[in-house]
């Protein structure tokens, strides 16, 4: 478990990069997987740093934005939203050729760029670089 915000959002960081490394070799659910991560992270940061204490294990995002008290932008409710609902699949996967079909390269790498931006947004709300 992190010990202080910072570290939590240098682990935000490395995951968007591993999301971002793993969309460019073609494992686009578990890129959005490690978007979601990423954005968890940064988001318990912000929780630890407001309210001086180690944030739960919960890892669902809409929860995590109320929790911390933030007014997302419109571009990244709704990406928030489809993170959450995507980061299932890789837990409990149906079928592979199924799921595979249902990651379009194009769509995914718009949800991790707005991932990527949502990221930057967070740090700065949570005054952590």
């Amino acid at each position: 478990m992190a010990k202080n915000p910072e570290e939590w959002m240098k682990q935000a960081d490395y995951d968007m990069e591993t999301a971002e490394y793993l969309y460019k070799g073609g494992r686009h659910f578990y890129a959005v997987f490690m978007c979601h991560l990423s954005l968890e992270k940064a988001l318990k940061g912000i929780h630890q740093k407001k309210f001086n204490v180690i944030p739960s294990s919960i890892n669902n995002l809409p929860y995590l934005v109320e929790k911390v008290q933030l007014q997302l932008p419109n571009e990244f409710s709704d990406m928030i939203a489809t993170l959450n609902r995507l980061r299932l699949f890789p837990y409990y996967p149906d079928n592979l050729q199924k799921m595979l079909e249902g990651y379009d390269k194009e769509k995914m790498g718009k949800i991790i760029a707005r991932g990527r931006e949502a990221l930057k947004w967070l740090k700065t709300m949570g005054k952590v670089e």
